[in-house]
């Protein structure tokens, strides 16, 4: 079928995946190089299918989603017909170089093929290729079925319409894609992640803190904004002229810390994020989205509340 998509791969990534694109209405076909893990991915679609629905997480019934899931036992079976595919094999070069060149060798010309990868560069796996213009990363956060952020990165060659055709199509399946303009080491995530648990570490190794301690400053402080909105715009609304205002109240706090990381706030960057906010929320805006911070905040914390006592701390 044209909507149809090849999930490459059934571990953990790749039966997620296949939930994801299920209950967004396509026919997915699952394969993988043992031949029990396809219907073992299937069965636990069908074991988390129906809680997803119970919670209305999904658009359609459970079983639906799962009579769209269909493990197959070649890669010919998998790839046929379908508009895309989401290779999820074993985190190593030449694992997805080898399957890569098997993929592109069967895949119709217009068919995306995406990596699953959360570390290797779309460039290294596709290099080479005959049809890597359509070649990528789809780097989901898991399980990708509950986490709505995935990561698009193209390599140099990528085709731009792919790119865009394959972001448009993850947005249609409830996802929201980050799409990159370029490749760079460990993407966007991994990037923010690692900085953030060198810091974490750096805290505790140096006696600062200890670990709950710091575990309770994201868990109980940063990462309540961080659920619903991003590091820019926290600090966006957290100075009353906006982002720029926030720089030059706070940025000398950070003066140390910036010159050790060698972060520069000032300049260039400001501008380009100060523009970004202002298109995204108008300065004489802030304020209303404070109030709706602030009300996002309460309905979070009220929703811990009933869950550290309907399921426990």
């Amino acid at each position: 079928m044209s909507d149809a998509i090849a999930c490459i791969g059934s571990g953990l990534i790749g039966r997620a995946w296949a939930i994801v694109f299920a209950r967004a209405g396509h026919d997915v076909r699952l394969w993988d190089e043992n031949a029990d893990a396809p219907d073992a991915a299937r069965a636990f679609a069908a074991e988390m299918l129906p809680e997803l629905e119970k919670l209305g997480l999904i658009d359609c019934s459970a079983s639906d989603a799962l009579a769209r899931i269909t493990p197959v036992t070649t890669l010919e079976e998998a790839l046929d017909g379908a508009i895309h595919v989401q290779e999820s094999t074993f985190e190593r070069l030449d694992v997805k170089r080898e399957v890569f060149a098997r993929l592109d060798a069967i895949a119709a010309p217009d068919t995306v093929i995406a990596s699953s990868s959360s570390a290797l560069l779309p460039s290294a796996i596709s290099e080479g290729l005959e049809g890597r213009h359509r070649c990528m990363v789809n780097h989901p956060i898991n399980p990708a079925y509950l986490v709505p952020a995935a990561e698009l990165v193209p390599a140099p060659w990528t085709d731009q319409g792919l790119l865009d055709r394959t972001a448009t199509m993850l947005r249609a399946a409830g996802m929201r894609p980050i799409v990159m303009q370029r490749e760079v080491d460990g993407f966007v995530m991994n990037r923010l992640q690692g900085a953030l648990l060198h810091e974490a570490f750096r805290l505790v190794e140096a006696g600062y803190a200890s670990a709950e301690d710091v575990d309770i400053g994201l868990r109980e402080g940063l990462a309540l904004r961080w659920s619903f909105i991003g590091p820019f715009e926290t600090i966006d609304l957290n100075a009353p002229g906006g982002v720029r205002d926030y720089v030059d109240r706070y940025a000398g706090i950070y003066t140390d810390m910036a010159a050790q990381l060698g972060v520069d706030w000032s300049g260039e960057v400001l501008d380009r994020i100060e523009t970004e906010r202002r298109a995204a929320l108008p300065e004489d805006a802030l304020a209303t989205r404070q109030a709706w911070r602030d009300r996002r905040l309460m309905a979070l914390a009220a929703h811990k509340a009933r869950a550290a006592k309907d399921i426990g701390d």
